[in-house]
């Protein structure tokens, strides 16, 4: 069996003439500003030429499931999808896909010689994992999931494993919110991740999923990653003695058999920038700048964009906020106000002010005593106007919740802006995706 990487959780498995697919992500960045780590480039017209007998995904998030991607490929090409979202298949069915189907847990699913089983993962109602069978060889995909003990006995039961592509990063998406008070990552795997790899005892391990960071300039950099290659192999190789971590960084390829696993030629359709080996840097000790500054560093918005957000913030987003299922933390019943700051690409600042109180957001006059303030919000003009019309997420809109000396220990996930943008929302980047090739 030939394994090569494409990106983040992307593989292209190829075994007597058979080629398979995951989570085919053919686009840096991806999105919206996920640079590939280390850096590649891609030739679409040759991956337009690509003839593959199936791609499967593993899940809807846009690092998984994108469109631009998808478009790249034939549209005879079978597409296997894990979702609970009926969406997610009609959309995908929308980019021209004639062959579109759902993945059903425990159920494989034969392509040529691969025997492909779909399993649950932690997040049942998100993610899956892959069980791949061709040759005589037992792989596993965990993507970038988690499992939990139930999943984890059945794996233990179809041993043994050849291989497992396994995630290695620890990202904190949730921490860089809020900074300053972000308690330090642990620069060490989750223990639980070594206590299953024990009882799966695979022979071979790929640290999987990640290969990405934000643009050179981002902070994020040295502060979204904690764990390294090198931190990884020296982890699970001191649990497993004999087990062989292979680095399989995007373009490259491996072939493996019941005795080894050998280097392959590469990918013709990618290629790898530079021959450096790079690896990520965590350093909780940065000086983190502020959203003033992030803001300048970051595209002017035009004039529509402009008026788009703020008529946004003056009107809409109080009804949408009273749309939502009330807030089950009790501070969110209120009765507080609520300061949301809007940097443009100059640093200069427009601030909205509303009172937060069961269930319902008002727009207030200008506020002039800073003590009177009760929960914070910063965001660059341009990325807010993203999130709204370009399916921007939420890792790479530099959002600041309540940094700095500051009283509520609320979850920041319940902030306002956030709950306003993303609660409830389906395939807003696949659609705005859709939108731009004129389809939706």
């Amino acid at each position: 069996m030939k394994i090569s990487r494409i990106l983040h959780a992307g593989y292209l498995l190829e075994s007597k003439g058979t080629q398979i697919a995951f989570d085919t992500i053919f686009e840096t960045p991806f999105s919206r500003n996920c640079h590939a780590f280390p850096k590649v480039s891609f030739d679409r017209t040759q991956i337009q030429k690509l003839k593959l007998d199936a791609v499967f995904i593993s899940h809807f998030h846009d690092d998984h499931w994108s469109m631009d991607s998808l478009a790249l490929l034939n549209r005879e090409t079978p597409i296997y999808g894990f979702c609970v979202f009926e969406e997610f298949f009609s959309l995908t069915k929308k980019l021209g896909f004639k062959h579109v189907h759902s993945l059903q847990l425990n159920q494989p699913v034969q392509v040529g010689g691969f025997k492909v089983i779909p399993r649950r993962a932690l997040d049942e109602d998100v993610d899956s994992l892959f069980q791949i069978q061709a040759e005589g060889l037992n792989v596993l995909n965990v993507v970038d999931s988690w499992i939990d003990y139930e999943t984890l006995d059945l794996l233990a039961e179809q041993g043994p494993w050849d291989l497992i592509m396994w995630p290695f990063q620890t990202m904190r998406e949730i921490e860089v919110l809020s900074p300053s008070r972000a308690e330090p990552a642990s620069r060490e795997l989750p223990p639980e991740w070594i206590e299953q790899l024990k009882v799966l005892n695979p022979k071979h391990v790929i640290p999987s999923s990640c290969q990405f960071q934000m643009e050179e300039w981002s902070w994020y950099n040295k502060a979204f990653f904690p764990i390294t290659y090198k931190q990884f192999q020296r982890e699970v190789v001191q649990a497993l003695p004999s087990v062989n971590v292979v680095r399989l960084d995007p373009s490259l390829s491996v072939e493996i058999t019941k005795e080894r696993v050998s280097v392959s030629s590469p990918l013709p359709w990618m290629k790898l920038l530079g021959t450096e080996i790079v690896d990520y840097t965590y350093d909780p000790a940065q000086i983190i700048p502020a959203t003033a500054e992030i803001a300048q560093r970051l595209e002017a918005a035009s004039g529509a964009a402009r008026s788009r957000v703020q008529a946004y913030c003056r009107d809409e987003i109080a009804e949408r906020y009273g749309s939502l299922q009330e807030s089950e933390d009790a501070y969110f019943k209120g009765p507080f106000l609520w300061q949301l700051s809007v940097y443009d690409h100059e640093g200069l600042t427009e601030n909205f002010y509303y009172l937060v109180e069961q269930g319902r957001l008002t727009l207030m006059p200008q506020q002039g005593d800073e003590k009177s303030i009760g929960w914070k919000t910063e965001v660059p003009l341009v990325k807010l106007y993203a999130a709204l019309e370009l399916g921007e997420s939420l890792t790479s809109m530099y959002i600041r919740i309540n940094d700095g000396p500051f009283s509520p220990e609320s979850d920041v996930m319940q902030d306002p802006l956030v709950r306003c943008l993303f609660d409830g929302i389906f395939a807003g980047y696949q659609k705005a995706q859709l939108k731009m090739m004129g389809i939706v």
